[in-house]
């Protein structure tokens, strides 16, 4: 530990936080992007047929307090702690212990959903769905960005500034191929499900929208984030607002009622536009979207992980790496574990796609409404910014309250987290 600690000192700066504005936009963009935009059109169709898009509508208005309250506490607040930190600041330990291990007990679930999501594209461009072909690709999926971390944010970052670029091209010209094919008529019923369906649907949706929370653990990488933070979270909202509207209205408008039927919408969408010719197409934007979002959420993860070790929340042995600049192994190593056990329940068939995605919506969600708390107390009071993020905590709550059963998962994991603290400090 004597020798981490001597290294760490004699770190220049300059490498210690390296992120930019083009990096951490687009590792920003990787966050959000990637397992929403692949499945959960269709999942949200099938929740609240057309109306669907309210539920897509009313999360993109409330992701701009909760990234604009994210980057100001980033900014104020640089730490690889993230959300963890804001808590920790505002409400004490014990909470940001729960909160930490929310967010650090959803990743492994996130990145095994996104990877079986991405080996489901691949295997229907290959001819039909396979339970088999889809969790080797996802296995190799997941390999790559662990690999990809462990050779430390440079790469990784790198990486995703060249995937998030290709990916908004694709995903973008397959909304405008798509949309002369969109018909009135597929918007009618508009709500078969009434006004609880909408709530069912921004409940799965929430999956899509949890990103911000995987990039608050980069704030501590940014070489000036106060200046860097709020530009990077309106490009990235821009982007997503656009991508996000589009493939909804696109799904619901070209495909109708098959929408909720299918496991692979953005295949559709494109073999609208322009023929079976786009299945190839379809599967490698899969892969890199699911790609670019489990590399995010792992750089994210890793670093929390080390910052709880560091902060006493976690196994001090899962510290190394928690400076800026630094990798995060041992953390990475706790993640590839957990990754390996939670795939191994679909394989099984313990459990499905849905409930994984549902599972990891409700913590994140959690994290969510927690850091938006944190906010009120930690921002400027009677703001416009601060009345907003009031609004966003409301919808939040409202949203976990259709979580059900699924929210005893972030209950559990506080208990474990709380537990742990007294235990270590009983010894």
């Amino acid at each position: 530990m004597t020798e981490h600690r001597t290294k760490s000192r004699t770190r220049s700066p300059v490498l210690r936080r390296r992120l930019g504005l083009g990096g951490g936009t687009a590792l920003y963009a990787g966050a959000v992007l990637g397992p929403g935009v692949l499945a959960l059109p269709a999942l949200a169709a099938a929740a609240a047929g057309p109306a669907s898009v309210l539920a897509w509508a009313c999360l993109l208005a409330a992701s701009v307090p909760v990234a604009a309250a994210f980057a100001a506490l980033g900014a104020r607040f640089p730490d690889a702690g993230g959300v963890a930190t804001y808590v920790h600041r505002a409400f004490g330990p014990r909470a940001a212990a729960a909160v930490g291990w929310w967010f650090f007990g959803a990743v492994p679930l996130g990145v095994v959903a996104a990877a079986w999501i991405g080996g489901q594209y691949a295997a229907a461009a290959l001819g039909g769905p396979s339970r088999t072909g889809a969790a080797a690709v996802g296995a190799l999926v997941l390999a790559a960005a662990f690999t990809a971390n462990c050779a430390g944010l440079r790469l990784s970052g790198r990486v995703q500034l060249l995937l998030v670029g290709l990916l908004t091209a694709l995903l973008l010209f397959a909304v405008l191929a798509a949309l002369p094919h969109a018909r009135a008529a597929n918007f009618t019923p508009f709500m078969p499900g009434g006004w609880s369906s909408v709530g069912s649907a921004a409940g799965v949706l929430f999956f899509a929208f949890a990103g911000w929370e995987a990039a608050s653990h980069l704030s501590g990488e940014f070489a000036a984030p106060r200046r860097d933070l709020p530009r990077v979270t309106a490009l990235t909202l821009a982007v997503v607002t656009v991508l996000y509207l589009g493939l909804a209205m696109a799904t619901i408008g070209a495909l109708g009622r098959g929408a909720a039927t299918t496991a692979v919408p953005l295949t559709r969408l494109l073999e609208a536009g322009v023929g079976t010719a786009a299945r190839p197409a379809a599967a490698t934007a899969a892969l890199l979207l699911t790609f670019g979002a489990v590399n995010s959420y792992l750089a994210g993860a890793s670093r929390l992980g080390a910052a709880l070790a560091r902060d006493g929340a976690a196994p001090r042995w899962m510290a190394r790496g928690a400076a800026p600049g630094e990798v995060p192994r041992r953390s990475l190593s706790v993640l590839a574990g957990a990754c390996a056990a939670v795939a191994a329940l679909p394989a099984l068939g313990a459990t499905d796609l849905d409930r994984l995605m549902r599972a990891t919506s409700v913590c994140l969600a959690a994290v969510t409404l927690a850091g938006l708390l944190a906010a009120l107390v930690l921002l400027p009071r009677r703001t416009v910014l601060w009345w907003s993020v009031t609004a966003a905590a409301a919808l939040t709550a409202a949203v976990l309250a259709f979580c059900g059963a699924l929210l005893l998962l972030p209950l559990a994991l506080g208990v474990a987290a709380c537990g742990f603290l007294a235990v270590r400090r009983a010894t």
